[in-house]
């Protein structure tokens, strides 16, 4: 059997690892032309669904190693008013093990297990299903024919465009500045997370890693300015000053020593019902995008990776193990779309998830099928 992955991020890589483990070729083709070409964010957080994942990927070494840049988070998520004070503190330790880890660390280790695996700078644009095979097809002109097509392509996948037409993802309403400032600021932050919640929908996030800590501060799209993409760090640093009138100087301290920020729309997928299993499937945010607000994202793109492999490792017909995998991907997957959309509304004033679309739409096998 051989594998072909859209997609490099740490649920491609993390397929990939596994379907190695297991004997099975595989073949990774990543549009970017390297791994930190696209700025993703910083930090992540990993949770026991996550961490068992990497664990199973991983050789003993290679998890040491990687364990060694990891940080322990306090296991609890605290959110504060702006001038400090204790909100709401839920205890997560009940839940097992965390970690924040550095998210070009995590995909680096995964890459080091299937390097040769790996295309950097082929674009899918398109795939062709038939009974027996697979042939996706790239940018540049050129193909490759397996078993089996994982669309792991991300948030903007192509592979889910051409499949799942009728599937969509939509603005959260909210926009997110991301970026870092020095460990001191936040000594006594060392949660999993903190929030610090104002009027409007103006949230500040702030999560630390081994190195550093992550700093954020998401408002309603419509009470930012357009081009956020064009305003130096200093514009972006005066805007949330601005925004943030009166909030703790501790705050204001963390703002003006913010550094490699940059404006990232939140997004999440419409939960859609199970669809005719074919040669071609979909993991992480190809198939379930969500909103950060469950810090969930990470761990489940990992658990689609493991369950994928384990599923088609077994043997005998591939519909089958990609049957058995995406009826339990899209229950639990899902699952974790709607969390984090009720996390989202109830601590950042996220949109409701749309409504949930009718019964399930045949998918776009062939090449031509309409994409938007």
């Amino acid at each position: 059997m051989k594998v072909i992955v859209a997609g490099a991020g740490l649920g491609g890589l993390c397929l990939a690892g596994a379907l190695r483990r297991a004997g099975i070729e595989v073949a990774v083709h990543e549009r970017d032309p390297a791994l930190n070409t696209r700025r993703q964010g910083y930090r992540l957080h990993l949770g026991e669904t996550g961490i068992q994942a990497l664990t199973a990927v991983l050789p003993p070494d290679r998890w040491e190693e990687f364990l060694a840049t990891a940080h322990v988070p306090r296991p609890r998520f605290v959110r504060l008013d702006p001038a400090l004070k204790v909100l709401d503190v839920v205890e997560m330790g009940q839940h097992g093990r965390h970690l924040a880890v550095d998210r070009e660390t995590l995909r680096r280790a995964l890459l080091a297990e299937v390097e040769d695996a790996v295309t950097f700078g082929r674009r899918l644009t398109a795939f062709d299903a038939r009974p027996d095979g697979v042939t996706a097809l790239f940018a540049d002109g050129s193909a490759a024919t397996g078993d089996v097509l994982v669309g792991a392509d991300g948030v903007n996948s192509a592979v889910r465009r051409q499949y799942l037409p009728h599937a969509r993802v939509v603005a959260t309403g909210l926009v997110q500045l991301y970026g870092k400032i020095p460990h001191g600021l936040a000594d006594d932050m060392g949660n999993v997370f903190t929030a610090i919640s104002g009027s409007g929908h103006r949230v500040v996030g702030v999560a630390p890693t081994r190195d550093y800590t992550t700093f954020s501060f998401s408002a309603r799209a419509e009470d930012l300015p357009a081009g956020l993409d064009e305003l130096s760090q200093e514009q972006l640093r005066a805007m949330v000053l601005a925004m943030t009138p009166g909030w703790h100087p501790r705050v204001h301290e963390m703002i003006a020593r913010w550094t490699e920020v940059f404006p990232l729309e939140l997004r999440t997928s419409v939960p859609v019902p199970a669809w005719p299993t074919t040669r071609v499937t979909l993991l992480g945010d190809a198939a379930h995008a969500m909103s950060p607000a469950a810090g969930a994202g990470a761990g489940i793109a990992l658990r689609d990776a493991t369950a994928l492999a384990a599923a088609l490792a077994r043997g005998g017909d591939p519909l089958d193990a990609l049957r058995a995998y995406e009826g339990e991907m899209v229950e639990y997957g899902f699952a974790a779309v709607r969390d984090s959309a009720a996390n989202g509304a109830r601590f950042l004033g996220q949109d409701p998830l749309p409504a949930l679309l009718g019964p399930a739409h045949s998918p776009g096998g062939r090449r031509g099928m309409s994409a938007r």
